[in-house]
């Protein structure tokens, strides 16, 4: 059942989201909301149900019961495609690019366009018209890149995580979920990857909110102003970062106040 927008709704809102696999609890009643241009940080460790609770909300895993709100309506996704229709973009570490491919191909993974071919009868890919709305995607993106037309295996690990946000932020107008960004990066390329993430949601027109999951607290205290912390599937923090410490947030991850 789909409800009517409140005024006034966050932009994401979670209602005891559970997941159970037997008699495991992945996730265990976990509940917050989200506003519009927040950037949080999801920490927990190894098992913590960070993970999990990011594919509920890419639609890559059903939940065992919970609610999921956009913008005050009520949402129930099925498929991962059924997220992205609403908004949702997911980057996961395995950042799903084809090598082979330049920036605006893999912009288009899965959305090719298509022209009609000979009399109609055949759809040919519109490279043309795929390659020119990618690029004037990305003038308007913070990140740079030089040449549009180099193949992603030509690229370094930083530019391919720059490349696969940058298709997220393209398509995604409401929720990005970013799963280790700067996971297995130098110090160079993660500090190119954290002014993207802070400038995508700083910009004046953008409209939409990032969960960011991180290992890396000097990261999550560059990018984020919350920090959600899981322990055992739970929910046991939901802290402003100008109201807390990095060892109070170790504390909540290492149940020091159990």
């Amino acid at each position: 059942m789909t409800r009517p927008v409140r005024a006034g709704a966050p932009l994401l809102e979670i209602r005891g989201l559970s997941k159970h696999y037997g008699t495991i609890r992945a996730l265990d009643d976990v509940s917050f909301h989200l506003g519009r241009d927040e950037v949080v940080g999801l920490l927990g460790d190894n098992g913590a149900g960070k993970s999990t609770l990011v594919k509920c909300l890419a639609g890559a895993v059903i939940p065992t019961a919970g609610e999921v709100y956009l913008h005050g309506e009520q949402k129930v996704f099925s498929t991962p495609a059924e997220a992205r229709r609403e908004g949702i973009e997911t980057v996961y570490q395995q950042l799903a690019l084809v090598d082979i491919f330049d920036i605006a191909a893999n912009f288009y993974l899965g959305r090719e366009m298509t022209r009609t071919g000979w009399r109609g009868r055949f759809g040919m890919l519109d490279r043309r018209s795929m390659k020119k709305r990618a690029r004037a995607a990305v003038e308007l993106l913070p990140a740079r890149f030089p040449n549009l037309d180099a193949l992603i295996e030509t690229m370094s690990g930083g530019q391919r995580q720059v490349v696969a946000i940058s298709r997220a932020g393209f398509w995604g107008g409401r929720l990005l979920l970013l799963d280790e960004p700067t996971a297995a990066l130098g110090v160079k390329e993660a500090a190119a990857v954290l002014e993207m993430i802070g400038a995508m949601v700083s910009a004046a027109e953008t409209d939409m909110a990032m969960i960011v999951i991180s290992h890396n607290m000097d990261h999550v205290w560059s990018i984020c102003t919350r920090l959600l912390i899981l322990r055992q599937g739970r929910l046991v923090a939901d802290l402003l970062k100008s109201e807390t410490s990095r060892q109070e947030v170790v504390a909540h991850i290492t149940g020091a106040f159990d």
